[in-house]
């Protein structure tokens, strides 16, 4: 198994009332097919959801932010270039909302549409719902789909990094809405 998130040495940001980072993002980090240029968007993860990945710093250039601008495409944040500055999405004094766009942006983009090898988000989602939302089995398939890219992990990147806390966090979460 590949170990991409084993090397880059680690800090802890503080952000208001959030804590995020863990890992060096001075620099771009070579990925596992050796990319570092930062329109691959290999960024470690900032924000909400901790922003990571071959795309998605990209996909949010091209739907989002200065690409979609230049390219004609109407923008939301048309001064943003999320590929040159990943920081901002942490950073920004204008656009403090970045964090969570972001964090938002990948889960409708990547996890609403997920459907691979039998598991459809959507349906799994409606299961969980009607079935009362006791069972763990569809919020560890979620954290595997955001941490690892598949529902079933390992599927060749590693264990869920934190499974069962990220289960016991959601628990919580919807305790507190259903009170």
């Amino acid at each position: 198994a590949s170990e991409l998130w084993a090397d880059p040495p680690e800090y802890c940001t503080d952000y208001e009332e959030q804590k995020a980072g863990r890992y060096d993002n001075s620099e771009a980090v070579e990925n596992n097919s050796g990319r570092t240029d930062v329109e691959g968007c290999c960024w470690w993860g900032r924000g909400v959801i901790q922003t990571t990945g071959v795309c998605n710093f990209g996909k949010l250039n091209y739907f989002l932010g200065a690409r979609a601008a230049e390219e004609g495409r109407p923008s939301v944040y048309p001064d943003v270039d999320f590929c040159k500055d990943p920081e901002v999405i942490c950073s920004s004094k204008e656009h403090q909302e970045l964090k969570w766009i972001a964090g938002f942006f990948y889960w409708c983009e990547s996890l609403q549409s997920y459907n691979e090898r039998g598991f459809d988000y959507v349906t799994e989602l409606h299961k969980f719902v009607d079935g009362g939302m006791t069972d763990n089995s569809f919020i560890n398939a979620v954290s595997g789909i955001v941490n690892r890219g598949c529902h079933d992990p390992p599927c060749g990147t590693g264990e869920v990094d934190g499974v069962h806390e990220r289960a016991g966090y959601f628990g919580k979460v919807l305790a507190t809405f259903l009170a």
